[in-house]
């Protein structure tokens, strides 16, 4: 229980006089809207949203806040489940008061100051809570139950994400330039670029629709029909038969679906206008592609959901792109045109021969590079000085080896917890070289670390250690933050505004260490509730520069140019202290990217965390608190299958909500 978890002494005198403003609020409280109007906000105002939420550090607790878009019904219920943390014979003794006030041990610190006007209004909803009756706690859990079931999403437009819209021109009209390489860069939102909400229609990517659908329209017919596309021979410039036939079966694929009588009617209207002008079939068929790689039915994945006439392509499409990052081959529309896509054996036999098709592993690529944030390691800018053999190669290298270690586990059905603690790598020569290992025998080729070694898994891989530094040094609150954001899926605010975050200057009078400098974040009540929770794991890994190399001491380069007497600055060598620890999980003390590794890939936080990142992925949105007992099954088959990867695959693909049959049931209510 969580109250066992938090037991000690409470000066006495203080709860006497919790428990007499209690007593005095008792009365005050008169139904529920007195959560929703103070007890709620002051709780925001609080931040403990931040942390209680399924993606927060207290992800681990039982207290998590709904969602931002919450409805006052479910607001209503949480207000309701805290009485899982009351203590109903002695309320001064619940946990709802001694957490916040930090009476009790509590990673957040003080959140509500003792004897305070908040701590009062808090005080009036718990002694609300210990005060139900038998029938109106009934009557509570009852509302909680439905506001629970009512978490149904609306359905939603996926945009093509630039990766998807080249590979979708590729295998519809034979195109291999990648023109979306020039529309303008994605946003990453909840860590991906195919959330909805990173996914409008700006002017400029309007534009390079319209001109990228005119210069493929142009290529596909560019001295005649080489892809195909024309059906039958034409008769005539103007052979409105043959243009209705290439019209329903090219529009049958590019929109994933068949064509409505009326919008088929439109494009052979166009057709018909534009051979007449041309005098030209092609010319004709040339405007109709244009016509339809601008369309939305085109650029967007369409989620309808059950019961409309097209589920079964929605249901292909939904396969496609996640599990090939394109449209449906003809088989897949061919087996939706038939209803073979209607029961959960069906699906997982076609997932399961997806998954053969080399298309599968081009798409988790996919999902990799975005999930670890490639195009920052590919970017990566470092000072030439200090590290004279890192260059864009160099940054490519880095990606391949945390790709083919990826891949090992994925497709050759591996144990995936050896993504965190692997003992093994993929190296290049140059990356050999960087690790102090021998070189390899091809490139690429599978290296063991040395017993001693401090390197496991991706945690010792220059991909990550890259892109979580600065140009000239390291930087432990990146470290820490990404392994909270993309291995825990923990939400760490961020810095409130105003706030200077620079760090103390380094000076020959006064050197000091990455761990003595942000000492000032922790030191300060704006920043040490979330400091507090990043810096101690990135600390954890500083044997490690910039670029991933190992270092015994932190060398500072002092200056740049010469003193007044005309010598230089010596280079200063400090003793680097690696000790690090994860707040909030149980004996997670290490000092190596080896024993943080270990710690991930045994904590249920970290497999869960790796289950949600494909669920993302996967469905283009942030999971829900609705979402959750789908996401607890899927960890549970993951669990069960050995972590094998392809096995979590199958279960997101084969699961309720991917084949979105949990919104009948919720219809149903």
């Amino acid at each position: 229980m969580v109250r066992d978890w938090f037991r000690g002494s409470v000066c006495p005198i203080l709860l006497l006089a919790t428990g007499l403003v209690a007593s005095a609020q008792q009365n005050a409280v008169r139904d529920e809207s007195y959560f929703r109007e103070k007890v709620y906000p002051l709780m925001h105002k609080a931040q403990c949203n931040l942390c209680h939420n399924d993606n927060g550090v207290a992800s681990v607790t039982r207290l998590q806040f709904p969602s931002p878009e919450a409805s006052g019904d479910q607001v209503t219920a949480f207000g309701l489940k805290l009485m899982d943390f009351v203590d109903r014979q002695d309320p001064k003794q619940s946990i709802l008061l001694l957490k916040p006030t930090n009476r009790m041990e509590h990673t957040g610190g003080e959140r509500i100051s003792p004897g305070s006007q908040d701590e009062e209004v808090l005080l009036g909803w718990i002694n609300y809570l210990a005060g139900l009756s038998e029938e109106q706690t009934r009557l509570a859990k009852a509302k909680i139950e439905r506001a629970e079931r009512l978490g149904l999403r609306g359905l939603t437009l996926r945009r093509l994400t630039h990766s998807q819209y080249n590979s979708t021109v590729r295998d519809l009209v034979g195109d291999q330039s990648q023109p979306a390489n020039g529309f303008p860069r994605e946003d990453f939102i909840h860590g991906f670029k195919n959330q909805p909400e990173g996914q409008g229609i700006p002017p400029l990517l309007a534009e390079g629709y319209s001109s990228a659908a005119e210069r493929l329209a142009r290529n596909t017919f560019r001295g005649g029909d080489h892809q195909g596309l024309i059906p039958c021979e034409p008769a005539s410039a103007q052979d409105l038969d043959c243009a209705g036939r290439f019209v329903k079966q090219f529009g049958f694929k590019a929109y994933r679906r068949p064509l409505t009588g009326s919008e088929a009617g439109v494009f052979v209207e166009m057709f018909r206008q534009e051979a007449g002008r041309t005098g030209d079939f092609l010319g004709g068929a040339q405007m109709v592609v244009e016509a339809m790689l601008q369309s939305p039915h085109f650029l967007f994945v369409v989620e309808r959901g059950p019961g409309n006439p097209f589920e079964q392509y929605e249901v292909a499409s939904r396969l496609s792109y996640f599990l090939w990052d394109t449209m449906p081959s003809d088989e897949m529309l061919l087996a939706a045109e038939k209803g073979e896509f209607s029961s959960v054996e069906q699906i997982e036999a076609a997932v399961r021969s997806m998954l053969r098709d080399p298309r599968a592993k081009l798409a988790m690529d996919e999902f990799l590079a975005q999930w670890l944030r490639f195009d920052r390691t590919l970017t990566a800018i470092r000072d030439r000085r200090m590290f004279p053999n890192f260059s864009a190669d160099t940054a490519i290298a880095m990606t391949e080896e945390t790709r083919h270690l990826f891949n090992h586990l994925v497709w050759e059905d591996k144990d995936f917890r050896e993504f965190f603690n692997a003992d093994y790598t993929f190296v290049s020569s140059d990356l050999a070289k960087l690790y102090g290992l021998p070189a390899p025998a091809e490139e690429f080729a599978r290296a063991n670390y040395s017993p001693d070694s401090g390197r496991a898994g991706v945690l010792g891989h220059g991909s990550i250690l890259t892109l979580t530094s600065k140009p000239s040094e390291t930087s432990p609150t990146e470290r820490g933050l990404f392994i909270r954001e993309h291995f825990l899926c923990h939400r760490v605010p961020a810095p409130p505004p105003g706030v200077n975050t620079a760090l103390p200057e380094i000076t020959e009078d006064k050197p000091m260490t990455n761990r003595e400098r942000l000492q000032i974040h922790l030191n300060s009540p704006a920043c040490s509730s979330c400091h507090r929770l990043i810096d101690p794991i990135g600390l954890g890994l500083e044997q490690y520069d910039a670029v991933g190399g190992y270092r015994e001491q932190l060398v500072l380069s002092l200056g740049r140019g010469r003193r007044r007497g005309g010598d230089r600055p010596p280079d200063l060598k400090l003793d680097i202290n690696t000790s690090g620890i994860v707040q909030g999980i149980a004996n997670s003390e290490f000092s190596s990217p080896k024993e943080l590794g270990q710690i991930l890939a045994n904590e249920p936080t970290c497999q869960k965390c790796v289950v949600k990142q494909l669920f993302r992925y996967a469905f283009g949105r942030e999971e829900s608190v609705a979402d959750q007992p789908a996401i607890d099954r899927m960890l549970e088959k993951f669990r069960d299958s050995g972590f094998r990867f392809q096995e979590l695959i199958v279960s997101v693909v084969t699961s309720d909500l991917f084949l979105e049959k949990e919104a009948l049931r919720h219809h149903g209510i």
